[in-house]
């Protein structure tokens, strides 16, 4: 008998049959999924804008963005002292097509700029545009002032300004930036050259992004160059007058100054004619300073030594024109006397010596006729007769018929004294290292030597007397060139320039100062360099020598050596 069938036990359970797919209820899933991760999405954004616009200024539509937001580095003399700096500061700007009373806006409006030109601002204000500055640059208590006048259509962008701790006193050293803090003049324009600019426009100017600008500036040497210049000024009342501080065996510029000058924190003055840089950016007729390098040229070129003899009994005939001393001797002079006693007859027949091309091309490799490769771009183009004839080269031995600058002039003493090598000029902070890439020599051991002696001994019995410091073997030489004035050189219109070195026996500093046109002491007698420009620069000296490290020692004298003199 077979067994009966039975239903599933206990232990027998059959399995459950799988549900079938439900397209309709995946797809309403999915759905809901993306509309939360959207929902998510959209959270997340606007919690970011709202920190955005908790911690900073979002630009407004039509604004002008990037390069008006973007930092500049710091500028900062060799000390670390503050030239250059940025500030935040808040520009003032208007949505027209927002506005909806321009009546009412513009009378808010002058209850803080009451003399806001009220036709002009309904004119543009009434129009559809989309953004307008109406203020550049406020202050933070001027922002808060306007915000509580709760203007629609008027708000604020955060921008960068450019600070200048220094002032008048570095002016035009540092130079400026316009309103969208872009370098118009001085380092400032310089910065923009190297670089910048182009960062700036790939979004690269933030805070902190650039390191600071190193000069070569002693703030310290600069002020006390500035506030002797200033006093010169009124004592002299000249056209203007300027400074500078070098040492010549780096090339670094230590202080530049030329006066009159202006505010870089208020520009207002800045474009005016008589407020250009005289050291570098305005060449003239440097007069018997320029017999540093005549002198020179005949110890190099010309074989002379200190007892060669040129006659200076009478005046030298040039053409219809006399070449005559100003203080003359009237007898033989030694190339010692020819300088010391700054005869131009002497020089005259120095030069004649030489020869014309030579001379020129001593001029040339002292880096007086070419233009100079600087960081300002406020640099003169030199000028010179386009031929050289023999009354050009006669005249070119004291100074004048050519025009240079008074930095080139500094640079090229610089290298007569520093041993024969001359040191291309900077205003960026440079070791002995460097300066030897940008390094020439113009002259020999021997003729410096001399060149030394001679400026001693000028310092001691000449014109530079009028700018020794005790103990501190000062050097110079005066210079001073009647001015052209319409074509014609003006009697009693003198420009005063005077070089000083120091310490004479191996110069590191070399000052030079320049008075332009001071006032006449009488209807008869103008001011010469000896008693304008030589002053100022003892005045320098004593105040500055102490941040040098120079040490005044007493009882020494610097002589050549016997073989160098005849």
């Amino acid at each position: 008998m077979g067994l009966p069938d039975r239903g599933p036990g206990l232990g027998e359970l059959q399995p459950m049959p799988l549900p079938r797919p439900n397209p309709r209820r995946e797809v309403k899933q999915s759905r809901t999924r993306i509309v939360v991760l959207i929902f998510a999405l959209a959270y997340v954004t606007i919690t970011a804008r709202l920190v955005q616009y908790g911690i900073g200024e979002p630009a407004a539509s039509g604004a002008p963005v990037g390069l008006v937001a973007a930092h500049r580095p710091a500028i900062v003399d060799r000390h670390g002292r503050k030239l250059a700096i940025d500030l935040k500061t808040y520009s003032l700007f208007a949505e027209p097509r927002r506005i909806v009373d321009v009546d009412d806006a513009i009378e808010r409006l002058r209850t803080v700029f009451p003399d806001l030109d009220v036709r002009d601002l309904h004119a543009r204000l009434s129009g559809d545009r989309g953004f307008i500055w109406l203020k550049r640059h406020l202050s933070p208590q001027m922002h808060n002032r306007i915000m509580t006048l709760g203007i629609p259509g008027i708000g604020f962008r955060s921008e960068i300004r450019r600070f200048y701790p220094a002032g008048r006193t570095t002016a035009h050293v540092v130079g400026l930036t316009n309103v969208d803090n872009l370098g118009t003049s001085g380092l400032e324009r310089w910065i923009d050259t190297q670089g910048y600019l182009e960062l700036r426009d790939f979004g690269l100017g933030g805070r902190g992004r650039f390191s600071p600008v190193e000069t070569s500036i002693d703030l310290r040497i600069q002020h006390a160059v500035h506030d002797e210049l200033a006093r010169a000024m009124v004592q002299y009342e000249p056209a203007g007058a300027g400074g500078l501080v070098l040492n010549i065996k780096t090339g670094e510029i230590l202080a530049l100054v030329s006066l009159p000058d202006f505010d870089p924190n208020s520009p207002v003055e800045a474009h005016l004619e008589d407020r250009l840089n005289r050291m570098s950016g305005s060449a003239a007729e440097m007069g018997s300073i320029i017999k540093t390098f005549t002198t020179a040229m005949a110890i190099e070129k010309g074989r002379a030594t200190l007892s060669t003899v040129y006659d200076a009994s009478s005046p030298l005939a040039v053409g219809r024109q006399r070449v005559r001393d100003y203080y003359g001797k009237n007898r033989p002079l030694t190339l010692e006397e020819v300088f010391l006693y700054s005869s131009n007859i002497g020089s005259a027949l120095e030069a004649r010596a030489v020869g014309i091309e030579e001379h020129r091309n001593f001029l040339r490799s002292a880096g007086l006729l070419t233009k100079l490769q600087l960081e300002l771009p406020e640099v003169a183009t030199p000028r010179e007769p386009a031929r050289w004839s023999s009354a050009t080269s006669i005249t070119a031995s004291f100074g004048h018929g050519f025009a240079t600058t008074p930095l080139q002039t500094a640079a090229g003493i610089g290298g007569i004294l520093n041993n024969g090598i001359l040191v291309s000029p900077t205003l960026i902070r440079r070791g002995e290292e460097d300066a030897k890439a940008v390094s020439k020599r113009i002259v020999s051991d021997h003729t410096s030597e001399m060149m030394r002696y001679l400026y001693r001994l000028s310092g001691m019995k000449g014109s530079g007397r009028h700018a020794a410091v005790a103990g501190l073997n000062v050097g110079g030489k005066t210079g001073t060139a009647e001015k052209v004035i319409a074509g014609r050189y003006a009697r009693n219109r003198n420009y005063n320039v005077f070089a000083a070195a120091m310490p004479m026996h191996d110069p590191v500093y070399l000052y030079l100062v320049v008075i332009d046109d001071p006032k006449p002491k009488s209807s008869t007698r103008g001011l010469t360099a000896g008693v304008t420009a030589a002053p100022v620069t003892g005045n320098i000296i004593r105040r500055t020598f102490g941040f040098l490290d120079v040490t005044p020692s007493f009882g020494t004298s610097f002589q050549p050596h016997e073989e160098n003199v005849g």
